[in-house]
């Protein structure tokens, strides 16, 4: 890891992207429109971003089409996918510092996590799909002796990628890797607050030998550009990550368009929950602590929701707290930073709005709770903690997506359990407990498409990742993964007896 010096001498020679991407070419936006890149680190403009609308989608479609008729790739062999999809993985890797840097600039996370966590996981995500893609077998149906029903996996066909600002390239990663894995070609639509990593990769990919059309990226709005591409009519699927209500307006252009499939992991409120019979109570706070403000809490699977058994709560939430005054707030660019800013003052003013909601419903803020001014940005929020909070008030039951944790003290299982359940989301659930019959039990019946038990681990490439109730539809990572960007088909051959 660079020291904080030698980041931000980078920062100053770095060059940001800033076209499209469609065809295996840098294109401006046909209408000519761009938009301000702006850095919350400093309020400085980055860079001005082509601004993409439906023209552009349609031109990007028709590429992807022809690149998926052409079959150079959708039908080139497994082999051939996998070698070019390992050389793509490497060189990631080799530009990891500079893509680390774009994502670090553009939407305010610590170069410790874009560096550290990110770019080493889109890496691993490329090259896990290279090595899977020739790992995945058709089938041969049961039939009497007079059919061969061969069930073969294809690719879908044209697949539109649309991701969410918080964790730029690698959510990215989760949905081009398997997608072009499995034959597709791909439309990449970054969020406007975060759209220059995908813009260099694309050209990552172009370099790597993926043919042109296959792997297109359109920066632009999500009523613009992300609307068009959700509502053309030779999309075959969506995979979308984003909140809620972004994803149930995907679903509706499915609808109104060709029935193209859709994938959506959505929001989250997280519970996580800390029993009295827990032995090692620091390794439980610690991990709480992680667990909700790692990326300041921008991210879906925050354990917004502390829920602590009443015989442990004071002594708890004093660990709880003596962590959080210790987590530093900070520039960015410094490889010791924990937080670094929200990803713009829109997005900080909402997360601020929630925590003067709390005040108001009655939560006590313990920590936290003020807006910070680093340096020329007002984009940074201390970790904050509310305690004293009913399971039914907004901060309990809204995605805050910021550095947030909701309190709630628990009396017994039961309790626990339905407390947990009473929220739209179930994304994901964790359990502190040194009585592991209560741990799967709980885990069985609390609504969360991934539960942990003594661990904060929910994410890894090799598990199935999504959400019940309005936290999504399908999975990420694994096998299924993979799976998901093709569609079955049956082919059944006559055998007649000679």
């Amino acid at each position: 890891m660079k020291t904080y010096e030698e980041w931000k001498a980078l920062a100053k020679k770095i060059d940001f992207p800033n076209t499209a991407y469609i065809n295996g070419r840098k294109v401006d936006a046909f209408s000519g429109d761009t938009f301000d890149c702006i850095s919350p680190l400093d309020g400085r403009v980055l860079t001005k971003v082509a601004s993409c609308d439906k023209a552009d989608i349609d031109i990007a479609v028709k590429c992807a089409r022809d690149s998926f008729n052409r079959g150079d790739w959708s039908e080139a062999s497994p082999q051939h996918r996998k070698k070019i999809l390992l050389i793509f993985a490497d060189l990631i890797h080799d530009n990891a510092d500079e893509l680390a840097l774009l994502d670090t600039l553009d939407m305010g996370k610590p170069v410790k996590l874009s560096r550290g966590d990110d770019l080493p996981s889109v890496v691993n995500s490329v090259r896990w799909y290279a090595e899977s893609l020739d790992k995945v077998y058709g089938e041969v149906a049961p039939s009497d002796m007079s059919f061969l029903g061969l069930v073969l996996r294809q690719p879908i066909g044209v697949v539109g990628c649309i991701v969410p600002w918080n964790f730029p390239l690698d959510l990215a990663a989760l949905k081009f890797a398997p997608a072009l894995a499995a034959g597709n070609s791909i439309i990449l639509k970054p969020a406007e607050q975060s759209p220059l990593s995908a813009l260099k990769i694309a050209e990552l990919a172009s370099e790597a030998g993926i043919p042109d059309g296959v792997f297109n990226v359109i920066p632009g709005f999500g009523i613009t550009a992300g609307q068009a591409l959700g509502l053309h009519m030779d999309v075959n699927m969506i995979s979308f990550t984003g909140s809620t209500k972004i994803g149930k307006l995907f679903m509706k252009y499915s609808a109104d368009s060709n029935m193209k499939k859709v994938s959506l992991e959505c929001g989250g409120k997280s519970p996580n929950i800390v029993f009295a019979d827990v032995a090692d109570l620091d390794a439980a706070s610690d991990g709480s602590v992680g667990g909700m403000f790692y990326n300041g809490g921008q991210f879906c699977l925050a354990a917004s929701r502390l829920l602590v058994q009443q015989e442990i709560y004071d002594e708890f939430m004093e660990k709880i707290v003596e962590r959080v005054k210790n987590i530093k707030v900070g520039d960015p660019l410094d490889p010791e930073t924990e937080i670094g800013t929200m990803v713009d003052e829109t997005h900080t003013k909402r997360v601020m709005e929630f925590i003067q909601t709390g005040r108001q419903e009655g939560a006590e803020t313990i920590c936290g709770g003020d807006q910070i001014m680093i340096e020329e940005s007002t984009c940074y929020i201390a970790p904050t903690i509310f305690s004293g909070v009913d399971e039914n008030m907004e901060i309990a039951q809204e995605e805050i997506f910021g550095p947030v944790l909701a309190v709630i003290p628990f009396n017994n299982a039961d309790e626990a359990l339905r407390i947990a359940n009473n929220s739209i989301y179930g994304l994901s659930a964790s359990i502190w407990t040194d009585n592991l019959n209560l741990g799967q039990t709980l885990a069985r019946h609390i609504d969360a498409g991934t539960v942990t038990i003594n661990t904060m681990k929910k994410y890894d490439i090799s598990f199935p990742f999504g959400g019940l109730k309005q936290s999504g539809i399908g999975r990420d990572c694994s096998l299924h993964g993979l799976k998901k960007y093709t569609e079955l088909k049956t082919i059944n051959m006559a055998i007649t007896n000679s």
